[in-house]
């Protein structure tokens, strides 16, 4: 992954990273309103998978790439919020947790401490998993990894999980089921909204943060 190091940069690549997926969705969608009543059900089936992977890839490359810019910024672990300090010293938690002698966990706790004030080298390879099935709970929890907040997308977790998600096992699995047209529309709009808001988010974030002093505490 090349490295991101400018707000620029950053906007750039969600930009590109959002149009070609929703270009994608939108083609397809036309394509399903053109088609006859037969074929538009076969097509829809063939939407679902496809929404959900855009949902999935979007969500794990958009936190993949502001995790890339944060460790660019050349910080410290201290200058950083807890969020972006675990990706940090996890190995070292796990030590701990993984250890039954209190030496480990002793030694292990003064070099978390001793770490502080050292350059932040976050570990972005394998960050973020989706676990191959983006629920709500797994998209709760990326999002909070990365410092975003989840409270606009709270009321829509009921159609990630059974309009979009379940649908997409069913048909992933071989299972038939007739899919309603309309379900698949909402689920392509929620998916539009989603996206595009948390863009929106980090570029808002990061525009903040821009603004202030690159020394000052809890930068990002």
């Amino acid at each position: 992954m090349s490295k991101i190091k400018t707000l620029g940069q950053l906007q750039d690549s969600l930009d590109i990273e959002f149009s070609w997926r929703l270009k994608e969705i939108a083609n397809l969608k036309i394509a399903v309103k053109k088609s006859d009543t037969l074929s538009k059900k076969t097509l829809v089936r063939a939407f679902l998978p496809l929404l959900y992977a855009h949902w999935e890839g979007f969500i794990k490359n958009t936190a993949t790439k502001y995790l890339d810019f944060v460790n660019g910024q050349n910080l410290k672990y201290c200058d950083l919020q807890n969020c972006f300090v675990v990706f940090g010293i996890k190995r070292h938690i796990n030590n701990i947790i993984s250890s039954k002698k209190a030496a480990v966990s002793i030694s292990t706790i003064d070099l978390i401490r001793s770490e502080l004030n050292n350059k932040a080298k976050l570990k972005i390879d394998s960050a973020i998993r989706t676990e191959f099935n983006l629920s709500s709970s797994v998209f709760e929890n990326i999002a909070t990894s990365v410092g975003i907040d989840t409270s606009p997308y709270e009321a829509r977790y009921h159609l990630i999980d059974e309009s979009l998600l379940k649908r997409r096992n069913y048909i992933a699995h071989g299972e038939y089921r007739s899919e309603e047209h309309t379900s698949e529309l909402q689920s392509h709009s929620f998916i539009s909204y989603a996206v595009f808001c948390l863009k929106k988010k980090i570029k808002k974030k990061q525009e903040k943060q821009k603004n202030k002093k690159k020394k000052t505490h809890n930068i990002l």
